[in-house]
């Protein structure tokens, strides 16, 4: 029961005995994804017209916003059209497109990530040289590379998938396609791909996920050699919005990890619902939290509303 071809196309998941409610399904998950456009823009749109914006942190936000713009539109409108109407069936060439995607977008966003808790660390740790080392083009730079790191570490992981031949079944656990999922359903030795995608998380995610650590260890050591603790916390609180944004990207992340490696035997909805948080929480919540966090954007977005209403 196996080809000895790559298969035509995969098949979505869905959710065994809830196949009525997928419409009700998906006018959340529209209403959640056109939440997380409308924030995403509206952060774009204010950046771009505040010049009092134009420094790295913000533009760092603006990569951030672009990414998971680009992360939910490769997903979202997909999903939608399984549920709304039940094309289930995915190319195999149009869902190692998705795959390579998703996983060069998450890197990319990682990177940002990184960058921003070593924009924090410099503003903290040395205010004076901050304008000095963190220029505009060097901003843009970091982006540059940004991209370049997430496409030149995983776009090995679909030409690794390419040749092998795949199993009778077709069937995926989420309802868009990942790597780990895609590669359990060849009927060949996958330990290349095995090796490399693990190696590939960790030297990307893993380490970018340590050196924000290490960053924020050496912030706290600065900030506590501060004399009061009024002054310590009024630092810190610059960093907090970082840390939420952070926190967004890796738990689910995490999460989706843990159910890929020890949840064979969960639920799908379990792994659907890990998938869709993956893929649309850190979108939704990163304009929401410097929107609040931010007095600058807070004010913005309060006279455009001022002006619409007028």
């Amino acid at each position: 029961n196996s080809s000895d071809l790559s298969p035509s196309s995969f098949i979505l998941a869905s959710i065994p005995g809830l196949e009525a409610a997928h419409f009700w399904m998906a006018i959340l998950l529209c209403s959640v994804y056109i939440l997380a456009v409308t924030g995403n823009c509206v952060v774009l749109f204010i950046v771009k017209t505040e010049p009092s914006l134009h420094a790295p942190m913000y533009f760092f936000l603006c990569m951030l916003a672009a990414i998971d713009l680009a992360l939910s539109t490769s997903t979202v409108p997909r999903v939608l059209s399984f549920y709304w109407f039940n094309t289930r069936e995915i190319s195999f060439g149009a869902c190692l497109v998705q795959m390579f995607l998703i996983h060069t977008l998450s890197a990319i966003e990682s990177t940002v990530l990184l960058a921003m808790a070593v924009d924090r660390y410099v503003a903290i740790c040395h205010p004076l040289r901050h304008a000095a080392i963190l220029t505009n083009s060097v901003t843009v730079k970091i982006g540059l590379v940004a991209m370049a790191r997430g496409v030149l570490f995983f776009l090995p992981l679909p030409l690794l998938l390419l040749p092998l031949p795949f199993c009778s079944s077709r069937v995926l656990s989420h309802s868009f396609c990942l790597h780990q999922d895609v590669m359990n359903l060849a009927c060949a030795n996958t330990t290349p791909s095995v090796v490399y995608g693990l190696t590939a998380i960790l030297l990307v995610m893993g380490l970018d996920a340590i050196l924000i650590c290490l960053s924020y260890i050496l912030i706290l050591k600065a900030v506590l050699r501060l004399a009061s603790w009024k002054e310590r916390l009024k630092v810190f609180s610059t960093c907090v919005a970082h840390i939420c944004v952070v926190l967004a990207f890796y738990v689910p992340l995490i999460g989706l990890s843990v159910v890929h490696r020890f949840g064979k035997d969960l639920a799908p909805l379990v792994h659907i619902i890990m998938g869709n948080i993956y893929i649309l929480v850190p979108a939704v919540l990163n304009p929401i939290i410097y929107g609040v966090r931010t007095k600058q954007i807070q004010r913005r977005i309060l006279n455009l509303i001022h002006i619409n209403n007028d």
